[in-house]
């Protein structure tokens, strides 16, 4: 039975917490101006009427956007951990705001998608430093006995907002049209939320948002703490048992999506004429992606009440197990029961995240946090890309393949066992 008391107490607790409000306000705001982005970005490139996107465009505009930065995250991720936050995402917004003009540009002028991916790349990259120092700074504003409620309720809002950002690209693109000209129209219309980003990071005050000094603190130069940042936080994912079990589920999870989400753009591109490339499919893929994300919603919000009854470990276990149970019903690629699916999978996907950000920032000495925060970053992106590259190879050119839905399915259930065996509350 559902507490009616619970959001009044939860309103209350969140009133006593200034800096986590403001937290939250910035996460809002940034995560809108990013959905809003993204969706802009897939109209300009994939569902464009003046542009072709085949299998293998579409893992490569993946490839391009996350891959780079996944890789130089961690070492990149380590000024989290060195520098005041608050000037790492000043800086980081100030760099969104100069280079979401130029991808604007570029568009308007009709540039090819080398360069219009290479500006949305770097713009890619100042946004997942906004997103890994504001997770790794929410135990600097909250109580340890508030992490896991209001880690929930801070994804609940990022994510709603990046939903209402994507679904917004709709408003400009039907004003203004499909072509390059119409959509450098929604990537300026972005400039809005980044610049208010801007704005809200410059109110905290200094250190604020930590990092904090430690005895896990690492000391010497900046290039050194850079150069040795994927292998601070690789050593800390592999020596806390609890986060690389849950990272292990979650890039199962991320695997599975890549495949899925192959399938079902290729499935709504292939049609007969450009107009409906440009229309209809996009609304399907806009469709299934928000499906996607009202489940991970829905998830996020019943997360606290989950994670308190069952435990992270019981959680996350048997997310991945229905995970697999849902992914196998897809088998028929039929768009309405992948949407269906999508939505379950959302759910079941985002729980698992939640019980990984859960140990990162409870079992994560704050000196190192920011370093596993951009580890698992990597491992979201490299996992989704690395799905997409290899179904892109092998998916025909309807998309009509059965055997790439088993592949998911077995690809959570690895995920489960490795999740079930390294993070077992009896290794601890």
């Amino acid at each position: 039975m559902v507490d009616a008391a619970a959001p009044i107490a939860l309103w209350r607790s969140l009133r006593g917490m200034t800096e986590f409000r403001r937290l939250l306000e910035l996460r809002a705001v940034s995560q809108f101006g990013d959905g809003l982005f993204q969706a802009g970005l897939a109209g300009a490139i994939i569902f464009n009427p003046e542009r072709a996107a085949g299998p293998w465009a579409i893992a490569g505009s993946f490839a391009v956007l996350y891959l780079p930065y996944s890789l130089l995250g961690p070492f990149a991720g380590a000024l989290l951990d060195r520098w005041d936050r608050r000037l790492v995402m000043i800086g980081a917004n100030l760099g969104r705001l100069l280079l979401v003009i130029l991808t604007g540009v570029l568009l308007a002028f009709g540039a090819g998608d080398v360069a219009v991916l290479f500006a949305a790349l770097i713009v890619n990259g100042f946004t997942r430093f906004v997103s890994s120092g504001l997770s790794a700074s929410l135990p600097d504003v909250v109580p340890d006995t508030r992490v896991v409620t209001m880690n929930s309720v801070a994804t609940a809002i990022g994510s709603a907002a990046a939903f209402f950002g994507a679904n917004f690209m709709l408003v400009p693109r039907w004003l203004f049209g499909a072509s390059d000209a119409g959509a450098s129209v929604v990537i300026f219309s972005v400039l809005a939320p980044v610049a208010l980003a801007l704005w809200l990071s410059v109110r905290f005050g200094p250190h604020v948002l930590g990092p904090h000094e430690s005895k896990r603190t690492i000391h010497g130069s900046a290039v050194y703490a850079v150069s040795t940042g994927w292998v601070h936080g690789a050593r800390t994912v592999a020596s806390v048992p609890t986060v690389a079990g849950t990272l292990a589920g979650l890039a199962a999870h991320r695997m599975a999506l890549g495949i899925n989400t192959l399938l079902v753009l290729v499935i709504v591109r292939h049609t007969d004429t450009p107009a409906q490339v440009a229309g209809l499919g996009l609304g399907t893929a806009v469709v299934f992606l928000a499906a996607t994300g009202c489940g991970a919603f829905l998830a996020t919000v019943a997360a606290p009440a989950v994670i308190a009854r069952f435990g992270r470990y019981a959680t996350a276990n048997g997310s991945l197990a229905f995970a697999a149970a849902v992914q196998l019903a897809a088998i028929g690629l039929h768009l309405p029961v992948m949407l269906t699916c999508g939505f379950l999978l959302g759910a079941a996907g985002q729980l698992v995240k939640l019980c990984a950000d859960s140990a990162m920032q409870l079992d994560v000495d704050d000196a190192l946090r920011g370093h596993v925060f951009t580890v698992q970053d990597a491992l979201f992106w490299i996992s989704f890309i690395t799905a997409t590259s290899v179904t892109a190879a092998v998916i025909p050119a309807d998309g009509q393949s059965p055997g790439l839905v088993v592949a998911g399915t077995v690809i959570y259930l690895v995920g489960l066992g490795l999740h079930a065996a390294m993070a077992s509350p009896r290794r601890s």
